[in-house]
């Protein structure tokens, strides 16, 4: 695998789209044969009824008197959109989960879906990186929710753990993103067509399936897992961070995008690494590209010529101030991204709402859909450190709206919680927008938005639900909700740390 190299940013725009900076795009494939998976088709269908449904995870929750022992919320969707009322509170005390909710699990703190045994309904899969196993301290774990006609539940879980060797803070669990990497069987590649999970520690990224000829709910790894030595910039190491799927080249499977920061000798630095899907797992090992930013990454097919292209929004050391993202665009071959991005946005970008001050954290978090029905996928970025007035880290949300050569400022907003219409005021230390999700609930082919703020309340967390219409992201109609509200404890859970993508 090669290691991660510096791609310089050219200066020379062939194009200016609103302010943020393009290079000429390929053109658009008259068929692709494998298309975009990054955003139309969220796996989070957790009871069958073609509705997108919401996991979320509140991982510093007090449970049973443990603290920070945490949680996971999810909410089933329907033609009547996103519901408080038909749910499910997840946590280690639930019936039938492994283990006990125990202080400083952090249960929740990152969360995942994908249809595992590919019977219809899709899974949930929960990490708990600070779980302490054979007397190690946050060793982590994970859990695994089968989807069934009534939803998830904790009866059948499965509990997965590093199989080779536990290690103190090595914080399994930490990103988790499933999709069809590999063929659980290379020799019959279109057999078992079953998502397979990829799984963060600090420092390994693990592949689990169930192998052929044994039961599909009996998860293994696969693999003995990718170093973060191998990935890391000449000179320093590297700690995992996030994932991403989508399809960046033209084959049939789902490639990852596996991003982080810096350690070592130049501590904090951005950077992003891919790797293309293939009939086997051995051959993950084939690089699919290096490039800057990090640690927040999304796929979606954002100029709009079914392929996917991945967003990388950069908060690290060196990068713009105040944060920035940066698209890659697929060329519409087997290669794969193109190495140099497409467009590089900030808030200082012509027609970006906003002034890039140090601290924000613009681009911090990401997600992608379709906000005013255009079928074109927009983008949603959190700014947790955005301060508002004189307001320090109360946090922001920012769409920028798809248009046929990739994102545009034409029509681009902001929100906070001081913007009229949006329940609530802004506070320090919110950090609303410390994770978003672009969310099509009723299947109305309009993305409401889901901000959530975990230090609203001094560390309780509250989500914003914030509606669609057709001329994008609307805060008329917002509202909020809680742990609470969907019947989980309260005591400082920071209700929203995660949301799945």
């Amino acid at each position: 695998m090669r290691h991660i190299k510096s791609a310089a940013l050219t200066a020379a725009a062939l194009l200016s789209l609103g302010g943020g900076t393009i290079i000429a795009a390929p053109a658009a494939q008259a068929a692709v044969p494998f298309p975009s998976i990054g955003w139309q088709h969220h796996n989070c269908d957790y009871d069958g009824n073609g509705f997108d449904d919401v996991l979320i995870g509140a991982p510093a929750a007090t449970v049973s008197g443990a603290k920070a022992a945490g949680y996971v919320t999810v909410q089933y969707s329907s033609s009547s959109g996103l519901s408080t009322t038909r749910k499910s509170v997840l946590q280690q005390n639930t019936s039938g989960v492994p283990g006990a909710a125990e202080a400083g699990d952090g249960f929740g703190g990152a969360v995942a879906s994908g249809d595992l045994d590919n019977d219809g309904y899709d899974d949930a899969i929960v990490g708990i990186p600070g779980e302490d196993l054979a007397g190690l301290s946050d060793t982590g774990g994970a859990t695994v929710f089968w989807g069934s006609p009534t939803g998830l539940h904790g009866s059948d879980s499965t509990w997965l753990q590093d199989p080779d060797q536990l290690r103190a803070g090595s914080n399994f669990g930490l990103g988790i993103e499933a999709a069809r990497y590999f063929a659980p069987d290379p020799a019959a590649p279109d057999a078992n067509l079953r998502d397979s999970i990829a799984l963060l520690e600090n420092d390994t990224l693990l592949f689990f399936t169930a192998a052929p000829e044994a039961p599909a709910r009996q998860l293994k790894v696969v693999d003995t897992g990718v170093r973060a030595r191998d990935m890391s910039p000449k000179e320093t190491g590297f700690a995992f961070r996030s994932l991403s799927h989508g399809n960046y080249n033209e084959d049939s499977w789902a490639d990852l995008a596996i991003s982080g920061v810096t350690t070592g000798d130049q501590p904090g630095i951005g950077a992003t690494q891919v790797l293309h899907g293939a009939p086997s797992v051995e051959e993950l090992g084939d690089d699919g590209g290096a490039f800057e930013g990090g640690p927040a990454v999304v796929s979606s097919d954002f100029n709009h010529d079914g392929q996917d292209d991945l967003a990388i929004g950069d908060t690290g050391v060196g990068s713009p101030v105040g944060g920035s993202v940066s698209v890659y665009l697929g060329k519409g071959d087997l290669s794969g991204l193109d190495p140099t991005p497409a467009q590089t946005w900030t808030q200082d970008s012509p027609g970006v709402p906003g002034t890039a001050e140090a601290g924000d954290r613009w681009g911090s978090e990401l997600s992608s859909g379709d906000t005013d029905g255009d079928g074109r996928p927009d983008l949603a970025i959190g700014a947790p450190g955005e301060d508002v007035g004189s307001v320090p880290d109360a946090g922001a949300v920012w769409t920028l709206r798809g248009a046929p050569g990739g994102l545009t400022a034409t029509g681009a907003r902001s929100f906070d919680q001081n913007s009229a219409g949006i329940p609530g005021a802004a506070e320090a230390s919110d950090h609303w927008g410390g994770q978003v999700r672009l969310i099509d609930a009723d299947k109305d082919g309009l993305f409401g938005l889901l901000a959530a703020a975990p230090g609203e309340n001094t560390g309780d967390g509250i989500v914003w639900v914030i509606p669609a219409s057709s001329s994008g992201l609307i805060a008329k109609g917002s509202w909020t909700y809680d742990g609470p509200r969907l019947g989980a404890p309260v005591s400082h859970g920071r209700f929203g740390t995660a949301i799945d993508e």
